[in-house]
Formats: C-alpha cells, sequence, structure tokens
C-alpha cells in the first residue's frame, strides 16, 4: 500500500512540473503561429522599424520594445535600493511594533490593483511632474517610477523575509569581535542572503516588464523614441491594451501578436540569464 501510495505521489508531482513546460511551450506555439503573417511579412527588420502605420499596413515595433526596456530599468533602478533599504530598516533597525505596522503597509502596497496605480499616477503624479519637467507628464519616466512603486513591496518583503533568516549566532559573533551594525550589515547578513536579494529583483524584474494597466495610463502611448525619458512613449503590453480591438486586418492583428511573442522572449531571455548568473554564482561560493 505504501509503495503504491509513493508511486502515485511521485508520477502525480512529476506530472505538475512537467505540466509547467507543456503551458510554456503552448503559449509559445499559439504566440508563434498567431504571429507568423507579420514574421513573414516584416522578419526581423520588425524589431529595428520605428514606424508603426495600421492604415498603411506598415508595423514596427522597436518605439515599444525600448519603451518596455527603458521602463523596466527606470523602475530597477528606483525600487532595488529602496526596497533593500527599507528591508533591512524592519529587520535589522526598527523597534518591532515599528516593524510590524511598516510591514503591514509594505505588504498592503503588493495587494492594491494595478490600475489603482495607474490612475494615481495619471492624476496625481504626472501633473506634479508636469509642474517639473514641463510636457503633459507623461512618459518613460513616469512610468518607471509607477513601476517601481508597484514591484517595491515584493522586494522589500522578500528581502526582509530573507534577511530573518540569518542566524543570530552569525551576528553576534561579529558583535563579539567588535563590529559596527553597519559592518554586521555589509559582511554578514547581506552575504548571507544575498540570494534572496537577487530572487526578490528577478520576481520583480518579470513583474515590472509585463505590467500593462498601470502602465497604459501614463506612459502617453506614443509609437515613436523620444528624445527624453520624460516625454510620451509606449511599450508592448501598452500597444496590446490599446489597440488589440482595434485590429481591422489581419496583417495587423499578427503584428500585435509578433510584439506579443518578443515580449514574452524578452521575459524569459532575462529571467534566464538572470537565474544562470545567480546560480552560478551559488556554485562559486560553495567551491
Amino acid at each position: 500500500m505504501n509503495r503504491t501510495l509513493d508511486i502515485l505521489f511521485h508520477n502525480t508531482t512529476r506530472f505538475f512540473a512537467i505540466s509547467v513546460l507543456l503551458v510554456l511551450a503552448a503559449l509559445f506555439f499559439v504566440l508563434f503561429n498567431e504571429a507568423k503573417p507579420a514574421i513573414d511579412a516584416f522578419g526581423l527588420q520588425f524589431l529595428t522599424n520605428s514606424k508603426w502605420a495600421p492604415n498603411m499596413d506598415i508595423f514596427g515595433g522597436y518605439p515599444a520594445i525600448y519603451g518596455s526596456i527603458v521602463s523596466t530599468i527606470i523602475a530597477m533602478l528606483i525600487a532595488t535600493p529602496v526596497a533593500i533599504g527599507i528591508a533591512i530598516f524592519l529587520s535589522e533597525l526598527a523597534p518591532p511594533w515599528l516593524a510590524a505596522v511598516v510591514g503591514m503597509a509594505v505588504e498592503l502596497l503588493a495587494a492594491i490593483p494595478s490600475i489603482i496605480y495607474g490612475m494615481w499616477g495619471l492624476f496625481y503624479l504626472a501633473p506634479l511632474l508636469r509642474e517639473l519637467w514641463g510636457g503633459n507628464g507623461l512618459g518613460l519616466a513616469t512610468a518607471g517610477i509607477v513601476l517601481s512603486i508597484m514591484i517595491l513591496p515584493f522586494m522589500a518583503a522578500i528581502t526582509r523575509d530573507a534577511m530573518k533568516t540569518t542566524p543570530a549566532i552569525l551576528k553576534e559573533s561579529a558583535y563579539g569581535m567588535g563590529a559596527t551594525r553597519w559592518e554586521v550589515l555589509k559582511d554578514v547578513v547581506i552575504p548571507y542572503v544575498k540570494s534572496g536579494i537577487i530572487g526578490s529583483i528577478i520576481l520583480a524584474l518579470g513583474r515590472a516588464i509585463g505590467e500593462t494597466m498601470a502602465v497604459t495610463f501614463v506612459m502617453g502611448n506614443a509609437h515613436k523614441i523620444p528624445d527624453t525619458i520624460f516625454k510620451p512613449a509606449t511599450s508592448i503590453p501598452v500597444t496590446l491594451a490599446n489597440e488589440f480591438t482595434e485590429a481591422d486586418t489581419d496583417l495587423y492583428y499578427s503584428s500585435l501578436f509578433y510584439l506579443a511573442l518578443i515580449l514574452l522572449l524578452i521575459s524569459f531571455t532575462v529571467i534566464a540569464v538572470a537565474k544562470f548568473w545567480f546560480l552560478r554564482n551559488l556554485e562559486e561560493q560553495k567551491v
């Protein structure tokens, strides 16, 4: 009986694991199949063409790809140091009562729907930024700021939980040798939880690059490469959200699927490279 249960459990968990690969393969197949007419029509020039003119059946994905990558980079540059700082404060510096209150507030930020962030960005942040750098307040920078606020709770919460796993004996030993609090954080806690920090960054990166509704409100939806990050632009999710229902030709429809396929490949490549680098560092540490 126990042997039968073991075999059943083994096969069930193996099926669940393989199903993830099957779903990923199915997603790729559907996107590629729908995007094939556009791939045949434009080839790899779709990646470098900046002109998006549906009325002329001319489609170039470069502005959307550029906007997705740049807005994500802006968000990560803003959110990463802030999230690590919040995690350090909550796990190492704050009194327990304050850590509980602030920690709960951070976790509540993660529960706010993305459309709320987008509305806040459009009606409050954009007018504020318009006063600072002119224009209409919409653009890559605005989208990057909104994205950074959205991914901040995930990074901060995961990093905080990772820091709490640092054995007390390691910190106490460092203090006993005369180390300062900063030295304990820098030389003991952060190296010990580096894998958790990198994991939080990878998760946040995947969330940021595919975010749709919040970015749609504040990006500006301009199919061009902006002169500065403070001007309107577009991204792949924004283009898909705004134009999918407007696709009135087969080539237009297929070009949008081409963008979706590119987004999937970008997300998969970025996360795979980050994961590979992460695993390689872990192996080097073991050696």
